[in-house]
């Protein structure tokens, strides 16, 4: 029985070698031994009204988003889910941050740095370990001054617990301002003052305020035009080699291969194929007909559509 399924105590993870499910890519920056993250056959579904019944029938149905998902980061290692708009990556992510909605429910085993997590322990992570880049700027406080969110709240028992910890903070959030090329004087701005790139990176920030271990970047790129994008991701990146892991959400594959890995090719709501970058060098070296739909549909390849739904569709021109 899994842990988020029992809500059952976090219990020490001594089976490392079932998680080895993936091929490493040759290029990676971890040495195949220590996950950051590992999660087994992770599905959410929701309880709800059948939208397609009469009203006030009160039809009840159940919707399953993902289903049967395994993947897994590595400390140093950046592992992109690449897949389509509206497929449930933002579902993902909420799970993994242990963000669920009350009528959701969630099976399977979430595993963090070795210990078994249920939906308490996965709050108690958020930002104490593993930190959330959300989708939209609009996640910033408009009211609210950019230095003020990257510091966030201090913590203590006491006014001198808390004076030292502000004092800590601050020292903290310059710090990062100035890995990011952020002046202070940025820190007085409010976020509609902000560059689209500035604030995708103020995002980050906040992000990276309490030293976390693993990154989940939920669409970090949307709005930005290429360079833009391409910057972003490169910080990402940065995290990775510094030691990091960063579970990159995107539906970019071209921008995801330029910095990720491993890529988890999800669709329909499951993983259908997790593989080191170097495999969409050439569509055989590809198991699965959509990765092979991905490649094709890159610049430069023979433009193809994913055919008919199922396993064992094949791609079409």
């Amino acid at each position: 029985m899994d842990a988020l399924q029992t809500g059952g105590h976090a219990v020490a993870h001594v089976t490392g070698e079932l998680h080895h499910h993936h091929s490493h890519a040759g290029s990676s920056h971890h040495a195949g031994g220590h996950h950051l993250l590992a999660v087994e056959h992770l599905s959410v579904a929701f309880d709800g009204y059948d939208p397609t019944a009469p009203y006030f029938s009160g039809a009840r149905c159940r919707s399953e988003v993902l289903h049967d998902l395994t993947l897994s980061v590595h400390e140093g290692e950046l592992l992109a889910v690449v897949g389509a708009s509206g497929s449930g990556k933002t579902v993902l992510a909420d799970a993994l941050m242990g963000q669920y909605e009350t009528n959701a429910e969630v099976t399977g085993s979430i595993w963090f740095d070795g210990i078994a997590q249920d939906a308490a322990s996965l709050a108690r992570l958020r930002g104490h370990g593993v930190s959330l880049v959300p989708q939209g700027v609009d996640n910033l406080d408009p009211l609210m001054r950019v230095g003020e969110q990257v510091r966030g709240v201090p913590r203590g028992s006491s006014r001198a617990e808390r004076r030292a910890d502000a004092a800590r903070r601050l020292v903290r959030q310059r710090e990062l301002f100035a890995l990011y090329g952020l002046g202070e004087q940025v820190e007085r701005l409010y976020p509609y003052q902000l560059s689209g790139g500035m604030a995708r990176r103020v995002l980050l920030m906040c992000a990276l305020m309490e030293e976390p271990c693993l990154i989940i970047a939920d669409e970090p790129t949307p709005g930005l035009d290429l360079d833009l994008a391409a910057h972003a991701l490169d910080d990402l990146r940065a995290f990775a080699d510094a030691g990091g892991g960063v579970l990159l959400i995107t539906h970019d594959i071209e921008l995801a291969l330029r910095v990720a890995d491993r890529v988890a090719v999800f669709r329909d709501g499951t993983v259908v194929e997790e593989t080191g970058v170097e495999s969409f060098s050439a569509p055989e070296l590809l198991r699965h007909p959509f990765s092979r739909a991905l490649w094709h549909a890159l610049p430069g390849h023979d433009f193809a559509t994913f055919g008919t739904v199922g396993d064992d569709a094949e791609v079409t021109r």
